[in-house]
């Protein structure tokens, strides 16, 4: 009688999908924030915000308020209303388009796919950033060629503050998507409760204290101004804990522990 023996050679261990690198996961998250047509849409808003915004300045704003920090701030302002809605719908996607089982089963690590969302969210507000500084750029020499002021100064702290705001309000937007998962529901919240929150502020006179710690709104804003100090950061890094870490990490744990269905 004869015996075989199972041949003996190098096994292979299957590629799981938790070993994609997390910069794939990222420009995936990245192609799908275009995908959808509210995406898309939304995008181009934005560009075209920025447009208008130059369009005002050269059209209304007197000469010498031409220059290029003054067609940046301004060119900021689009992106920072709406992009944290972008935000918001890369968080809900998954359960508003019913994509989550397949999502989670390709990657079963979640902390993986809500990085990647967060990279790219970071990734997106930088690159409006930088899409706004050459737009700005661009408006600046059309300016000069139609006799505006045309200086080109400014500060380099406005540069990396005004990436840093539109970061923070990407995240906030993507911290209410995470909490509800809920598109609209974290649309509305997301711009209703700034807004009760600074209605409360005028009404009860004891709040106004406590508003200049934890109103991002508030906080924010020396973020568009060269001379920020110490203690301003230390304020909006106290507004940031209340309306990004803390419901981001509500969320976070949220999406771990919710059931697809």
């Amino acid at each position: 009688m004869t015996t075989t023996t199972a041949p003996t050679g190098i096994t292979t261990t299957p590629r799981t999908a938790s070993t994609v690198p997390l910069g794939r996961l990222t420009l995936v998250e990245l192609r799908k924030l275009a995908d959808t047509r509210a995406g898309l849409w939304l995008l181009i808003l934005i560009g075209l915000g920025a447009v208008g915004t130059a369009v005002i300045i050269l059209g209304w704003a007197p000469d010498d308020e031409q220059t290029f920090a003054a067609f940046f701030a301004f060119g900021l302002a689009p992106s920072a209303v709406l992009l944290p809605v972008l935000g918001i719908l890369s968080m809900t996607g998954e359960w508003s388009q019913r994509t989550a089982l397949t999502t989670f089963a390709l990657v079963p690590e979640r902390w993986r796919v809500i990085a990647a969302k967060l990279a790219a969210g970071v990734l997106i507000a930088l690159a409006a950033t930088a899409a706004t500084l050459a737009l700005s750029a661009a408006a600046n020499l059309l300016g000069i060629a139609l006799g505006g002021n045309g200086r080109w100064r400014v500060d380099a702290s406005l540069l990396w503050q005004g990436a840093l705001m539109e970061s923070l309000f990407v995240l906030m937007g993507m911290a209410f998507g995470a909490l509800l998962l809920n598109s609209p529901l974290a649309i509305v919240a997301y711009f209703a409760l700034p807004t009760l929150w600074s209605v409360l502020r005028e009404s009860i006179h004891a709040l106004r204290h406590v508003s200049a710690w934890l109103d991002l709104g508030i906080t924010s804003g020396p973020l568009s101004e060269p001379s920020m100090i110490a203690g301003q950061y230390g304020r909006l890094a106290v507004s940031s804990l209340l309306w990004v870490a803390l419901p981001l990490a509500a969320g976070f744990w949220r999406i771990l522990r919710r059931e697809v269905s």
